[in-house]
């Protein structure tokens, strides 16, 4: 269950993004001293397909004055920022997990470390499998009386840039995941669109890698092949949510609605600061359903004698006895006596609140817990403090 939080001002969110910013660049900084001494050692190490692939006596040349020391320092701060990928990232989550229900933190925190695993298996695939095949392909077109000898700089640039497209390449399954969960598109319409996902990749591989159709094949494939892999991956987590839902329904029909209706009086120790403030768990304690049916009548009959006596103290008694003579000629389908058009009081209009909790319930009966969900914000937003309380507490029971 989501632990309660505290509302905090707009200017308390900036002064803790402000401290986030400050720990994220004096990481990168720290890795980067660390690494700068090492920077020949690592240029060596990833131009190693390179040298590999050149004729023998050939060699990498440096055709800038600065390349020599800018390189290697180019180098560094990109390894820094590879390194410390998963720290930045952690500290982005620290900034808006608080922001989060309970049930979206469990959904989030699996895409974003899936994302940085797959961030690195395409960077290293662009390393162990594109650059080995691509720099031979290259040196083997290349004329016979020209001399192969790739500039420094410019095999950096390469490089990284290779690096970044493969490892955005393969966050293709965590993107094909989220527009399904979210609602935005279904696996049946992604596969539908199958033949515009292949030349998508294909334009995405060209644009993304040099000039040359073996790293655009071979970013295009994976493309593909990730996309398939995440409307197989969508498929199976809605096919497993369906059968979660039907195994709550299962459970208990008409008994998780009941506790969670039920709760308000519980948490009447809970103290609303907020729109989405949740309540503690050993705040709970299951009612009967006709402990529950008798809670909700006390509620809507106290409303309505809330609404009654407000109307009454600005009423005379010929004004009461007038709406009275009109409530009876409307229940009994006659028309108004007078030629003025009859309005129906304040105290007989349902409250729509209180409808959409009965609704809520009915649908978590069902087992449709995201339509339930969502009328569940809107209640948060739109209802008083009472009904705050209830839909807090059915918004934990569908969190637990």
């Amino acid at each position: 269950m989501s632990e309660p939080l505290n509302e905090q001002p707009f200017l308390a969110h900036l002064l803790e993004l402000r401290d986030r910013l400050l720990r994220m660049v004096l990481a990168v900084l720290v890795l980067l001293l660390i690494l700068f001494p090492f920077g020949n050692d690592i240029f060596t190490l990833l131009s190693q397909p390179v040298a590999d692939a050149l004729p023998e006596g050939s060699s990498m040349i440096a055709t800038k004055v600065l390349s020599p020391f800018l390189t290697p320092l180019k180098l560094a701060f990109v390894a820094a920022l590879f390194l410390a990928m998963p720290y930045l990232l952690y500290q982005l989550w620290g900034f808006i997990a608080p922001g989060l229900y309970q049930h979206e933190r469990r959904l989030a925190f699996p895409m974003l470390a899936s994302s940085i695993v797959l961030f690195y298996l395409g960077a290293a695939f662009a390393y162990f499998v594109v650059l080995p095949l691509l720099f031979p392909f290259l040196v083997g077109v290349v004329p016979d009386n020209v001399e192969v000898a790739p500039d420094i700089a410019d095999f950096l640039d390469v490089a990284i840039k290779l690096f970044f497209a493969f490892g955005l390449a393969f966050e293709v399954p965590i993107a094909t995941i989220l527009l399904v969960v979210t609602g935005m598109t279904t696996p049946d319409v992604l596969a539908q669109k199958r033949p515009y996902i292949i030349v998508g990749a294909f334009v995405i591989g060209m644009l993304l890698t040099p000039p040359d159709i073996i790293s655009q094949t071979l970013l295009a494939v994976p493309i593909w092949i990730l996309f398939e892999a995440g409307v197989l991956l969508s498929r199976l987590f809605l096919r497993r949510k369906a059968e979660r839902g039907e195994q709550v329904s299962a459970a208990a029909p008409g008994a998780a609605a009941a506790a969670a209706g039920s709760t308000a009086g519980a948490a009447a120790e809970t103290v609303y600061e907020g729109e989405y403030e949740d309540v503690d768990e050993d705040d709970y304690r299951e009612l009967s359903e006709e402990e529950m049916e008798a809670e909700l009548d006390r509620l809507e009959a106290e409303d309505e004698d809330d609404e009654q006596g407000g109307e009454r103290q600005s009423e005379t008694p010929a004004d009461v006895d007038a709406e009275a003579q009109a409530q009876d000629q409307a229940e009994a389908g006659e028309a108004p006596a007078s030629d003025e058009s009859y309005e129906v009081p304040t105290s007989f209009v349902p409250d729509a609140v209180d409808n959409k909790l009965e609704w809520i319930m009915t649908l978590r009966d069902e087992g449709r817990l995201e339509e339930a969900r969502t009328l569940l914000y809107e209640v948060l937003v739109e209802g008083n403090e009472t009904q705050v309380k209830v839909a807090k507490n059915i918004l934990a029971q569908l969190d637990s």
